[in-house]
């Protein structure tokens, strides 16, 4: 056999399992997780370590599989109920760059949504002493408002003046990023941790060490939020003329004017809702997963949706899968490195393979559709 023809037997093994079209959206990012943690198993390998008990320690750590011991008011259940806390803001900010992509937009400020939002909802209600019942409400209203304003005025520069959307993205990041560390340094600052004043419980978006069956629970109320508003968005961009012109205008601009679809509007309104999402994540990260605001810091979520809302090819549910994915790497990482002694940091690596093969998607694609061809062509000179 000559190494052509061993080459594309090769090629087709690999390639035969996304072949179908239909199921492309979930196999392909199907096997991206899997490369990738081929990959990373390579990676453990050579440091000279197990990839299977560092893969089985992650796991435990995230809540997916019970630990040997647990300390006191702690299990399994304690362990995933934190997990779901953590993914809640990721969530909202990886659909918040599903959304900015479906417009053809790439929504790099979701750090510098998030961090105004839960400065504003921090400041105006997380101090105000409100009833929890207002209170958290408020929370989420500002959160949405705040953020979508963000979002729209990037989307208004990007019609308006033609300003590229990551230029101006990155540049609001570092402007919020130092303005609200100055407030925060000068009014709101916590002398002993060094952070902003920690908000009242009433207006906190998870419940605190909640004590059911003699186990201490941290209760993510914006969880179910999050998935709500996830089916909301597809249903959105799926079946109602907002979604349709605004992946329209994400596809082919110039073809979207042609046919009649207001392309500014569609563009300020996918910031909005890209922003309104960054925003919600912001305060159930600010004011939810945490308690109070780090100045000079941007969040990390913020570039990490990025990375998931790519592993989920821009759907609103195959965000939630590979923000749970994602999760778990980062929730397990600190477990993984005290029990099998490999260092946190591989789980940055791990994340970092995740996305470059997810990048990959739409060249598996190409390699797809190229395959199809030349297998049509074989069958026709054959015939």
């Amino acid at each position: 056999m000559s190494k052509d023809n061993k080459k594309n037997i090769l090629s087709n093994s690999l390639i035969r399992p996304i072949s179908n079209e239909k199921w492309q959206p979930i196999s392909i990012p199907l096997f991206s997780i899997v490369i990738s943690f081929i990959a990373a198993a390579i990676v453990i390998l050579l440091i000279g370590k197990n990839p299977l008990q560092a893969f089985y320690n992650l796991f435990q750590g995230a809540g997916i599989l019970p630990k040997p011991t647990y300390a006191g008011y702690k299990s399994i259940l304690t362990d995933f109920l934190s997990l779901l806390n953590a993914m809640t803001p990721l969530v909202f900010a990886s659909l918040a760059v599903a959304v900015a992509f479906k417009a053809g937009l790439f929504n790099i400020g979701v750090s510098g949504q998030m961090l105004v939002s839960g400065f504003l909802a921090t400041i105006i209600v997380g101090y105000s002493g409100l009833d929890a019942v207002v209170a958290k409400p408020l929370v989420l209203l500002i959160g949405i408002v705040a953020g979508g304003l963000m979002g729209g005025l990037v989307g208004w520069l990007k019609y308006r003046f033609n300003i590229n959307e990551v230029v101006s993205t990155i540049m609001l990041n570092y402007i919020a990023q130092y303005v609200i560390s100055f407030f925060i340094q000068m009014y709101y600052i916590d002398p002993v941790s060094r952070q902003s004043k920690y908000i009242a419980e009433a207006s906190r978006l998870t419940l605190v060490n909640v004590e059911i069956t003699n186990l201490k629970m941290d209760i993510p109320l914006g969880f179910i939020l999050a998935i709500i508003i996830a089916i909301i968005i597809k249903f959105v961009m799926d079946k109602t003329v907002v979604g349709f012109e605004i992946k329209a205008v994400g596809n082919n601009r110039n073809a979207a004017k042609y046919a009649g679809i207001n392309v500014g509007r569609n563009t300020v309104s996918a910031m909005v809702i890209s922003g309104g999402l960054a925003g919600l994540a912001g305060v159930t990260y600010y004011l939810g997963y945490f308690s109070s605001i780090q100045p000079k810091v941007l969040s990390s979520i913020g570039f990490d949706s990025i990375a998931v809302s790519l592993l989920g090819n821009s759907h609103p549910i195959g965000v939630i899968f590979s923000s749970f994915l994602v999760s778990i790497i980062d929730q397990g990482s600190t477990y993984m490195s005290s029990q099998a002694g490999i260092r946190q940091e591989i789980s940055s690596v791990i994340i970092g393979l995740i996305l470059l093969f997810s990048a990959c998607g739409e060249y598996l694609k190409h390699k797809v559709s190229q395959v199809k061809e030349k297998e049509v062509d074989r069958k026709e000179s054959e015939a």
